[in-house]
């Protein structure tokens, strides 16, 4: 009888500004009875402003800003992940239009990552990322179906596309977000 190598499972963490750090920036929102002390009163009260002092490289190398709407089909967990995907240069922004989680399967920017670099967490449904340049990660994983907000760097049409694909060494799992 032949045994079949079981695939190494990847933890699932709770998205945190502090564990999420060396991949990106957490993006989440906040009450106004609670507002950070940076955030401020607008439009005669009637709304709060925070400026989020983040480093969006989007116009690196002839590359504007570009803003997105995905619309993403819920996945069936637990999932094989088997390439990762980078942007050297420039930033991407997924944010939750209507309060669905997904989960962020990331490694460090610049060298190819071995199983070992892999890290997952999963979004509260409030909460976005913004991934620094270079940084790998798996495409889109939707725990409950939605539309996202892609905020990204654009390039004019023929000009070379800002986007590394690689395969891992040996597949990840991810666990099912929703049992965890």
């Amino acid at each position: 009888m032949i045994a079949l190598d079981t695939p190494a499972q990847l933890l699932l963490r709770p998205l945190t500004p502090s564990a999420f750090a060396p991949y990106g920036t957490v993006l989440e929102g906040f009450d106004s009875s609670d507002a950070p002390t940076a955030a401020r009163p607008i439009n005669n009260g009637s709304c709060w402003r925070l400026d989020l002092a983040i480093p969006l490289a989007l116009s690196h190398a002839s590359g504007q800003a570009g803003l997105a709407i995905y619309q993403a089909q819920a996945r069936h967990f637990p999932i094989m992940v088997h390439e990762m995907e980078r942007h050297a240069l420039g930033s991407q922004s997924f944010i939750p239009l209507e309060g669905q989680r997904f989960v962020v399967v990331v490694a460090p920017a610049n060298t190819l990552p071995g199983p070992d670099d892999v890290q997952a967490f999963v979004t509260n449904g409030r909460q976005g990322v913004v991934l620094h340049p270079g940084t790998w990660h798996h495409a889109l994983l939707a725990v409950q179906a939605g539309a996202f907000v892609v905020l990204e760097r654009h390039v004019p049409l023929g000009a070379p596309v800002d986007c590394d694909v690689t395969w891992l060494a040996a597949p990840l799992q991810v666990q099912d977000p929703n049992a965890a």
